[in-house]
């Protein structure tokens, strides 16, 4: 990567920018927007639960994919973001929009005040310090009960946004989706930026990118607050989906979801971190409805297997498939076009 590289044309700013791209976008989208008239309620709230989950896993990948800072506080900026939304719409009576905003936005300051000690730490360190994030995370807002409502969590009884009702299994399922949308978008245009370039230079090789004239310093506390703005949104949008917040929902059983849905997924793409997400999030629902058809005795032991579940996947994944189903996706379309 030379200097030059990493200036950037208004034309490669535009994401899918084949007419071809852009309409095949368009016609996936529009075929999700009409799964709510095909599915049940309980599918659907899978689904959305996947879209959430594909906001988190970009998140993640912009900083460990991208940028390659480990982080195992994803479950902590889920939780911040989740409160923050749910303070701002249950006791301040803010607009949805402006909650989720001021969830991204406290999360992402978070991840500064983490980043700032942690800027000379690596791989395993740093991820030890980020898991220690999550875990003090979790303490704090359970004992600042005056502004968290401590154990007794927080309700959301009203989430009507204009002519939506987000209560409403259908109207959050597109709102979830369009949201979805914008942060893939937002993603892609960002990574082929100057942004993404620099942070694929501080990832690839530190020393060459600081020759250059890159910042490692700056360019890494940027990867941190912009992937826990896109964390931050996840957790507000996992607030207004269950209506109920409280910290036992944000266990640290969440990061290691994360880490695995990018793992599976193939690091470093927005692609695979969204089919990871979809993945991950469905594998103990769809383990459950093969055991029970195959007359199997796991039913709901398997959600307290989950931990059990992705480790094995990872091991299988990083052994057979390092870079993971988007990897595997690509050696297929490379096979059968030859």
């Amino acid at each position: 990567m030379t200097a030059s590289s990493l200036v950037t044309r208004p034309s490669q700013l535009i994401a899918l920018g084949t007419p071809r791209a852009r309409w095949t976008a368009v016609l996936a989208i529009a075929l999700v927007a009409l799964l709510p008239f095909a599915v049940n309620g309980y599918v659907l709230g899978l689904l959305t639960t996947c879209l959430i989950a594909s906001i988190g896993a970009i998140g993640l990948n912009m900083l460990t994919g991208t940028t390659g800072l480990v982080s195992l506080g994803q479950s902590g900026f889920l939780l911040v973001g989740a409160y923050a939304t749910s303070i701002a719409i249950a006791d301040f009576a803010l607009p949805i929009p402006v909650a989720l905003f001021l969830g991204c936005l406290v999360s992402g300051l978070m991840s500064l005040i983490v980043g700032i000690p942690s800027l000379r730490l690596r791989e395993l360190y740093l991820a030890i310090t980020t898991l220690a994030f999550a875990l003090i995370a979790e303490h704090l807002i359970l004992y600042a009960d005056d502004l968290t409502h401590g154990t007794s969590g927080i309700f959301l009884a009203d989430l009507h946004f204009g002519p939506l009702d987000l209560g409403h299994d259908k109207e959050l399922f597109w709102f979830v989706l369009g949201l979805t949308v914008l942060a893939i978008l937002v993603s892609l245009n960002l990574l082929r930026s100057h942004v993404g370039r620099a942070w694929m230079a501080v990832r690839d090789h530190g020393v060459a990118a600081q020759v250059m004239g890159i910042e490692l310093a700056r360019w890494k506390l940027m990867s941190f607050f912009v992937s826990s703005l896109f964390v931050g949104l996840a957790g507000g949008l996992m607030a207004l989906q269950v209506r109920f917040v409280n910290t036992e929902i944000f266990g640290v059983i969440l990061s290691i979801e994360a880490i695995t849905m990018i793992i599976i997924g193939g690091i470093g793409s927005i692609a695979g971190a969204v089919i990871g997400a979809f993945f991950v999030t469905l594998l103990p629902d769809v383990v459950a409805a093969l055991s029970g058809s195959a007359g199997g005795g796991l039913g709901g032991n398997v959600y307290k297997l989950r931990g059990i579940a992705y480790g094995v996947v990872i091991i299988v994944f990083l052994r057979t498939a390092p870079g993971g189903l988007v990897s595997l996706w690509h050696r297929a379309v490379s096979y059968w076009r030859i």
